[in-house]
C-alpha cells in the first residue's frame, strides 16, 4: 500500500507553495487508495509553535486535504533520534565538528552555485588532543563514503551525486543538541510507514544523502517524487518568509475550489482554470501530466 505524508515545519502560516506540494501528494496517495500520514516537522523549538500547527491542519482541511493518521510530532521524538545517532556512532561514521557557520563557508564552495556549502572535511581527522584543545560545543557529522548516490525520483528522472565531492560531511545534530533535519526526516519516515515522499523540488539535493541513512540504519527508502516551485511574477520563489500569497487573504476573494483549480490548471492536470475539488481532482489524477519546471502563478 502506498503511504503518503504531509509533513509541514509550524513556523508560519501556510502559503500557496506549501498547498501545492500538499495538494499533490493528497491526490497520488488518494488516486491509489492508499494512507495518508500527518507529521509536525518542529524540531527547532525557537521557529515552531503548536498555534502554527492548528492552523496547518485548519488549512489543509478547508481544502478538504484530510489524513488518516496524525503521529507524534519531532519535538517528542528525541529518543528515536538518539538511538539512530547511537548507532551510526557505534559504526564509527560519527565525529564533532567544531567549525562555525563562516569557517565552513571560508573553507568550502557552494555546491553547484547553490547556497549549500560543501564541507571541507576540517574536523574529520582531529586528533584527541586537538579535540580536547577546541573550547567551542561541537555539531556532529557523518562521514560520508567517495560514493555516487542514484535517487531514482518519479517526476524529475534519475538525480544523482558524488557525496564526497557534492554534499561532503553532513550535520546530524547541532551544537545546541537538536538534531538535523536530515536524520530527523529519515527516523520518522521508516518508523511512519513511508513509501512515498511528495515534496518540493528544492529538497531534491536532500534525496541522496537520506538514501544514505536509510542505506546505514538499515531501513528501505521510500520513493521521492519532488515537484516544481510555485515562482512569483517577478521570478522570487513564493515564501512563507515574505507571506507570499497568504491563504486567509485568498480566501477573502476565492473559494477553496477555485484555488485548487488555478493550482491544478498550473500544474498541467486539468486544460483549464476552472473550480475543482480536491476530491474530483483525485479521481483524474495522473502524475504525467504534472510539470517538472516550476511555475509562475498567477491568481
Amino acid at each position: 500500500m502506498t503511504v503518503g505524508r504531509f509533513a509541514p515545519s509550524p513556523s508560519g502560516k501556510m502559503h500557496l507553495g506549501n498547498l501545492f506540494s500538499f495538494l499533490l501528494a493528497w491526490c497520488s496517495v488518494r488516486s491509489a487508495g492508499g494512507e495518508l500520514v500527518l507529521r509536525m516537522e518542529d524540531l527547532d523549538p525557537q521557529r515552531t509553535s503548536a498555534e502554527f500547527a492548528a492552523l496547518i491542519r485548519r488549512d489543509l482541511l478547508r481544502f478538504g486535504l484530510d489524513w488518516d493518521r496524525e503521529v507524534p510530532c519531532q519535538s517528542t521524538r528525541t529518543a528515536a533520534y538518539d538511538a539512530a545517532f547511537a548507532k551510526l556512532e557505534q559504526m564509527g561514521l560519527i565525529y564533532p565538528c567544531y567549525c562555525s557557520r563562516a569557517e565552513v563557508h571560508a573553507a568550502s564552495a557552494p555546491h553547484l552555485g547553490q547556497s549549500e556549502f560543501v564541507y571541507a572535511g576540517t574536523c574529520r581527522d582531529l586528533t584527541p588532543a586537538q579535540r580536547a584543545a577546541r573550547k567551542r560545543a561541537p555539531a556532529w557529522r557523518l562521514r560520508v563514503p567517495d560514493q555516487e548516490w542514484i535517487v531514482r525520483d518519479g517526476l524529475q528522472g534519475d538525480y544523482s551525486e558524488l557525496l564526497s565531492r557534492d554534499c561532503g560531511d553532513f550535520v546530524v545534530r547541532r551544537a545546541d543538541g537538536v538534531y538535523a533535519y536530515q536524520l530527523a526526516v529519515v527516523v520518522d519516515d521508516a518508523e511512519n510507514g513511508v513509501t512515498q515522499v511528495v515534496r518540493g523540488r528544492d529538497l531534491l539535493a536532500s534525496a541522496p544523502r537520506q538514501k544514505y541513512l536509510f542505506s546505514l540504519l538499515g531501513k528501505p527508502a521510500p520513493e521521492y517524487i519532488h515537484v516544481p516551485l510555485l515562482m512569483a511574477p517577478d521570478g522570487r520563489r513564493l515564501s512563507k518568509r515574505d507571506g507570499d500569497l497568504d491563504l486567509d487573504t485568498l480566501l477573502g476573494r476565492l473559494t477553496p475550489e477555485e484555488i485548487l483549480g488555478a493550482l491544478a490548471f498550473a500544474a498541467g492536470l486539468i486544460d483549464r482554470k476552472e473550480a475543482i475539488s480536491a476530491k474530483e481532482l483525485a479521481a483524474v489524477f495522473d502524475w504525467s501530466r504534472v510539470r517538472r519546471e516550476d511555475i509562475c502563478l498567477t491568481l
